[in-house]
């Protein structure tokens, strides 16, 4: 089995997709205007409308609705992607900072609310166990 992708559904496909463009500073494919993918190495970020909701399980999913995941992004320099993104974000959770675990992360909001943390592995623990990971 291979983790492919998460789905976020949202009410404004088109601001949704340019925020993580924005964020990730990865082109994403518009298929429609109620469906389009960031895709990265390891996994898609899917963004799809609340029209596509009907097409597989009718009321199943809503959009601004999640408060238990959070996106999170690898990235090679933590503070320079908070310096790049700082004057585009609305809700900053955390500013950088280093964590018990070796990684130094940045928590945001997304415009529907959804969580986002960008980290950077700092101990050698950390940086040991992402090595391999593109970034």
């Amino acid at each position: 089995m291979n983790f492919a992708s998460v789905r976020l559904i949202t009410d404004d496909v088109e601001r949704l997709v340019t925020f993580y463009e924005l964020v990730t500073a990865t082109p994403a494919t518009r298929s429609t205007p109620d469906f389009a993918e960031v895709r990265f190495p390891s996994a898609t970020l899917a963004i799809g409308s609340t029209r596509t909701v009907a097409r597989f399980a009718p009321g199943s999913a809503g959009p601004a609705a999640n408060r238990s995941a959070i996106l999170e992004f690898l990235v090679a320099d933590v503070d320079a992607r908070h310096e790049f993104l700082r004057a585009h974000l609305t809700d900053v959770v955390t500013p950088p900072t280093t964590m018990p675990w070796g990684n130094r992360a940045f928590l945001f909001r997304d415009p529907d609310g959804n969580l986002v943390n960008l980290f950077t592995p700092v101990t050698e623990e950390a940086v040991a166990k992402f090595a391999a990971v593109p970034r």
